[in-house]
């Protein structure tokens, strides 16, 4: 039994198919960190543009972001059709694909990766509420599931392991965080997760995350975060920003997936209109709150984590409209930065009623709180914000705050909204193949 054992093991290790399913997967690997790196930088300069050409031009945005939105809408539905939206449902729908696995490349593919960068950094152009990194993970789970075509890679590999691994180095190589790229393939991508992946999830991560790094450097998201546990205060800030926090999180995590299932029949037949008309509102939007809502919302959420606060007093109010905005218009984008962004803001509103404790203390814990309100994920929520802050010093405040936040948020909205918006598009795929079907017939 040893003997056949070792004599399995050699062939295995000589076998060429063996090292060649390795060897695509290495390449794929460093292939979703270069894609991260890239799109980073793309909507980096995007973002930077975008506030250079309205400098001292306000009527610009009326102009741009109309006309900007409706052009990615028609890219969405003629030359990359599946590449709208965040892509974490995406990639969620294609895990739990159970009756039509052979439609997973309307989900997954090379060339929705490619639009999917492209109409990001297209967004941020013309003054978008959108992040890039839920966009990343779509994009490295497409990555990844594309390496079937090039190796034979076991059974399961191929139904969860590259998805799940491709998503999971995606948000690692995003936000530099690679123990929250774990975590959120665990807990909100597979609810599970088998002995057989961990193997596959973990090297992708790694590798994903060493090439980043080599094009990036070793860096904390946000910097390191100065805040504190500062008792008495920080129990009546938790529960504070927990509640609160929970509320608004969860009410935007409804009207996202609500509004979008409503404003669906009107979308398709009136797409550019509806484009058109949301960009007139984001413009609007961004010129009373004094140009805070573009884009990300990256520089106001390291702003409020630096104590300072912000120039408009109703900033999360627009950000969390322009970002809602911006996810009905069909558009491809992220909500995870303008989560981040609006949660921020929050605090720094909530640390008004909180004089004992630190602004940065509250804006930290508003954001944690906020992020789980949306996500519904608390433990990828509190590792993604400790490792973002580089600051682990508040690590039990966070998870209490976490954990009240989406107690609340489930009383408003009792299905992740992830898992909501990953089943409309199983739906959908599921009608479209029965009528393909039923005209064949």
């Amino acid at each position: 039994m040893y003997r056949k054992r070792l004599r399995q093991s050699g062939k295995h290790l000589l076998s060429r198919r063996v090292w060649r399913t390795r060897a695509v997967f290495l390449i794929g690997a460093v292939l979703v960190g270069i894609a991260a790196s890239l799109l980073a930088m793309g909507s980096d300069w995007a973002s930077e543009t975008f506030l250079w050409a309205i400098d001292d031009r306000p009527w610009l945005p009326f102009v741009i972001t109309p006309l900007g939105l409706t052009l990615i809408i028609w890219m969405t539905r003629n030359l990359f059709v599946g590449s709208e939206g965040s892509g974490i449902p995406q990639a969620i729908a294609a895990l739990h694909l159970k009756r039509h696995k052979h439609l997973r490349h309307r989900l997954l593919s090379l060339p929705i990766a490619f639009g999917k960068g492209i109409m990001i950094v297209m967004g941020l152009l013309c003054g978008a509420s959108i992040g890039r990194e839920g966009p990343t993970i779509h994009i490295a789970a497409s990555i990844s599931f594309a390496l079937t075509r090039f190796a034979r890679f076991p059974h399961h590999d191929i139904s969860r392991g590259l998805i799940l691994a491709g998503g999971a180095a995606g948000l690692a190589a995003a936000f530099n965080t690679p123990l929250a790229g774990v975590m959120f393939a665990i807990e909100e991508m597979a609810k599970n997760f088998e002995e057989k992946t961990n193997g596959t999830v973990f090297t992708a991560v790694i590798i994903a995350g060493i090439t980043a790094l080599s094009i990036n450097g070793n860096y904390a998201y946000f910097g390191t975060v100065f805040a504190e546990a500062e008792f008495p205060g920080i129990f009546s800030a938790v529960v504070l920003c927990g509640v609160v926090g929970g509320l608004i999180g969860g009410s935007f995590s409804a009207l996202l997936v609500y509004g979008g299932r409503y404003l669906r029949p009107w979308r398709s037949r009136h797409p550019y209109l509806l484009a058109m008309a949301i960009g007139l509102l984001l413009a609007t939007i961004g010129l009373v709150s004094g140009g805070l809502t573009w884009g990300t919302g990256y520089t106001e959420a390291k702003t409020a984590l630096m104590g300072i606060g912000l120039d408009s007093e109703g900033y999360p109010i627009y950000k969390y409209l322009a970002t809602l905005l911006s996810y009905w218009s069909g558009i491809p984008g992220g909500i995870f930065a303008p989560s981040l962004s609006i949660g921020a803001g929050l605090g720094v509103e909530l640390s008004q009623w909180l004089p004992g404790v630190s602004v940065a203390t509250v804006a930290l814990l508003g954001m944690a709180a906020y992020f789980t309100g949306v996500v519904q994920t608390p433990l990828t929520a509190v590792i993604i914000i400790m490792e973002m802050t580089d600051n682990q010093g508040i690590l039990l405040p966070v998870m209490v705050v976490a954990l009240i936040a989406d107690g609340i948020s489930k009383l408003i909205n009792p299905q992740p909204i992830y898992r909501a918006l990953a089943e409309d598009f199983i739906r959908d795929l599921s009608s479209q193949h029965g009528a393909n079907k039923a005209g064949e017939k």
